[in-house]
């Protein structure tokens, strides 16, 4: 007499395992069985997850966009499958569902110092103590995304070359524009200020990145250290 026994996931190795083979070779590398078992993350008491999985997606032909058509009610049905799995299936398909249908937004291009002051507005308008910010830019100068680096008081704020620098690499930028405000209303930058620039324009050539422009806002008017060719 033979007996059949379940192959657990945790017994395969380790870069065959759904989560860990996502891990080490990406989503991409994984089969739709795979990915639905991270979802599930567990199999019943004869399969395992994968196992599982192969088993639900050849009910629907293989075929992502019959499965999303299922209910929890459709889930359930299959060993293994309680209604906790079926609703995070279900969580899951409405989400790919959400994105395939949302709006692509269209890119800031921030080309001058004057469009990054407008862009800049709603984030440091009126404020009555100073905050330094970063532009993140790709190759097109789109914008990629902004980040407050710091925030300090009515007359000062620390701008750590590391962190920018980390946001920007993280980021794949290939252009920074830096800013930050003066409560007071005074377009001139101090002497820190420059020095600041100059250094950070160093680093920044180091990692092939361009500091496109420091910009010193104000309420009323802002101060362009590209426009003024200190950069």
């Amino acid at each position: 007499m033979s007996y059949i026994t379940k192959t657990t996931i945790k017994t395969w190795a380790e870069e065959d395992q759904p989560r860990e083979k996502l891990l080490l070779k990406g989503k991409y590398s994984l089969s739709d069985a795979e990915l639905l078992a991270i979802i599930i993350g567990s199999g019943s008491t004869d399969l395992s997850a994968v196992d599982l999985c192969k088993i639900i997606l050849n009910e629907y032909k293989n075929n992502l966009n019959e499965l999303a058509k299922c209910s929890v009610n459709d889930f359930i049905k299959f060993k293994g499958i309680g209604e906790a799995k079926a609703v995070s299936i279900v969580a899951a398909i409405e989400l790919g569902r959400r994105r395939k249908e949302a709006e692509v937004l269209k890119k800031v291009k921030i080309s001058s110092s004057n469009e990054a002051y407008i862009y800049l507005k709603p984030f440091l308008m009126d404020l009555d103590h100073e905050q330094f910010w970063i532009l993140l830019l790709n190759r097109n100068l789109e914008l990629i995304k902004p980040i407050q680096i710091s925030t300090g008081g009515v007359s000062g704020t620390i701008a750590d070359p590391k962190i920018i620098f980390k946001y920007a690499i993280e980021n794949l930028a290939n252009a920074i524009i830096l800013t930050h405000n003066h409560p007071s209303g005074n377009l001139t930058p101090s002497d820190a200020d420059i020095q600041l620039t100059k250094k950070l324009k160093q680093a920044a050539q180091l990692f092939d990145i361009n500091l496109a422009d420091h910009i010193i806002f104000t309420n009323h008017g802002f101060y362009s250290m590209s426009d003024q060719n200190i950069l």
